[in-house]
């Protein structure tokens, strides 16, 4: 065989190997998009070249650490502008995680991320409390969430199931840590300090 029919059998039975791959990270980054049972909790533009997804825990103390001290800087710079669309989802790891999502998703659409905040600078009273009912309902209370509407939400199976199907979502995408990032198709486990995530970002943003 010449030279060049050897190089390009080569060439060719590369491109027929990498094609699976192609095929099967577009068909991963297709299912991670796709919506769930739940309505996705989302801010910034939907045209956004920058697709953020987080998979989170309530009482996980880095998701903490990151909504309360690295995300707000990271929403001013980059979802308010318009660079980056950021997702939540949810991926309890114990029951009161789970409640406090459910919680979360009842206290109404206008209220569901004043809701999350509170919980996570709240943490430390109603993660470890020793009554974590109560806690979590004095905590919930602030919100304006009533006693018959916290036991109401709780004991709602439907919801309960939905929670438990994001997070099994999650769990078949590869995530088995909080919070874990996937930035536009690519997973990234830990909290991201806003240069670490400016370093991920930036490159993936067209130039100005």
């Amino acid at each position: 065989m010449k030279r060049r029919e050897l190089l390009a059998s080569v060439a060719t039975m590369v491109v027929l190997a990498s094609a699976p791959l192609d095929l099967a990270l577009a068909a991963a980054e297709d299912d991670l998009m796709t919506p769930g049972p739940l309505p996705e909790k989302a801010f910034g533009d939907e045209k956004a070249p920058v697709t953020v997804v987080e998979y989170l825990s309530m009482t996980c103390p880095h998701c903490r650490n990151f909504h309360t001290e690295m995300w707000p800087e990271i929403k001013k710079q980059y979802v308010d502008t318009g660079k980056v669309r950021f997702i939540f989802r949810e991926f309890p790891f114990d029951p009161r995680s789970t409640a406090a999502f459910m919680l979360a998703r009842c206290v109404g659409e206008d209220k569901w991320y004043p809701a999350v905040d509170l919980l996570f600078r709240q943490q430390e009273k109603w993660a470890a409390a020793q009554d974590g009912r109560q806690a979590l309902q004095s905590t919930m209370a602030i919100t304006g969430m009533g006693q018959k509407e916290f036991e109401s939400c709780l004991t709602d199976q439907a919801l309960l199931d939905k929670v438990s199907a994001v997070a099994n979502k999650g769990k078949a995408l590869g995530v088995d840590s909080t919070p874990t990032f996937f930035i536009n198709g690519k997973k990234y486990a830990g909290a991201l300090p806003l240069a670490e995530f400016a370093k991920i970002v930036d490159p993936l943003l067209p130039a100005e």
